[in-house]
C-alpha cells in the first residue's frame, strides 16, 4: 500500500459512526434572495472600495483556475485604503455568496506556505448531523482543496472537491494583509458556515504547533498517527 493510502486508511480505523449524508444548501430561489440583498446597502460599500459587481456566485469552480484577484476587486483603486478598510469590506463582500472571505497576516501566510511546502495532506472531521463526516485536506499553496474522503478513497484525484480555498498575496507587503476566498464547489454538501469552519480550523492545525505536530505525524510518521488524537484536539467524541 502506498503511504498517502496507507495514512487514509489509518484515517478512518476505528471509526463507527454511521455515515451520514449531506443536508441540501439553499436553492436557486434562496440564492436570488442572497443577491438582492447584497446588491443593497452592502454593494454600495464594495463598490466604495472598488469590488467588481459582477463576480457570480459560486455555481462551481475550477482549482487548476482559480479567480485572479483583479476580477473580483479593482486593486490599484484599493491601495490606498487601510488594512482595516480592505479587511473589513473583503469579509462582508462574501457573506451569503457561496464564497467565504477572510483574511490574515503576511507573517502568518509566510508559515502557512511554510509548512505546508514539508506537510501537504491532512483530514478533518466534520459535525453532521449527530455525527461527523471526514473531510481529506490537500494543502499546495496558494490554493487549499477539502474532499470528502469516502470520495477521495474511490475516486483518487478524479475526485471533486467540496471547497477550495485560494490566497491572494497582492497587499503581504504593503498592508501586510493576505486576502483569503473560499470557494463552496457543491452548496448541497457544504454549507457556507461549515465552509468557514473548515477552512479555519485547517489554518488552525497548520498555524498553531501543537496542532501541527498532529499534521506532521500525518505526513512524516504515519505509524503513530492516531484519528482520535485530531477527535480530542477538536473536542469531538472520540471513536
Amino acid at each position: 500500500m502506498r503511504p498517502l493510502q496507507l495514512r487514509l486508511a489509518r484515517a478512518v480505523v476505528g471509526c463507527a459512526t454511521p455515515r451520514h449524508y449531506f443536508t441540501a444548501a439553499a436553492g436557486r430561489r434562496g440564492f436570488q434572495e442572497m443577491e438582492r440583498g447584497f446588491l443593497g446597502g452592502l454593494a454600495e460599500q464594495a463598490a466604495s472600495l472598488g469590488f467588481r459587481r459582477h463576480a457570480g456566485f459560486a455555481t462551481g469552480f475550477s482549482p487548476l483556475k482559480p479567480k485572479p484577484l483583479d476580477s473580483i476587486m479593482d486593486v490599484e483603486r484599493v491601495r490606498g485604503r487601510s488594512p482595516e478598510e480592505i479587511a473589513s469590506c473583503w469579509d462582508d463582500y462574501h457573506l451569503g455568496r457561496g464564497h467565504i472571505g477572510v483574511t490574515m497576516k503576511a507573517k502568518l501566510y509566510h508559515l502557512l506556505e511554510q509548512r505546508a511546502a514539508d506537510c501537504r495532506y491532512f483530514v478533518i472531521p466534520m459535525w453532521k448531523g449527530s455525527g461527523y463526516t471526514t473531510m481529506f485536506v490537500q494543502v499546495q499553496m496558494p490554493h487549499i482543496m477539502f474532499t470528502g474522503l469516502e470520495d477521495y478513497k474511490a475516486r483518487g484525484t478524479q475526485a471533486s472537491p467540496y471547497l477550495t480555498a485560494s490566497f491572494y498575496k497582492e497587499f503581504a507587503e504593503t498592508k501586510d494583509l493576505v486576502l483569503v476566498r473560499g470557494d463552496v464547489v457543491f452548496p448541497n454538501k457544504l454549507t457556507d458556515d461549515e465552509a468557514k469552519w473548515l477552512l479555519e480550523t485547517a489554518q488552525s492545525f497548520y498555524l498553531n504547533d501543537t496542532r501541527y505536530a498532529l499534521v506532521e505525524r500525518f505526513n512524516k510518521r504515519t505509524r503513530d498517527f492516531e484519528f482520535n488524537d485530531v477527535l480530542r484536539a477538536l473536542e469531538m467524541p472520540s471513536a
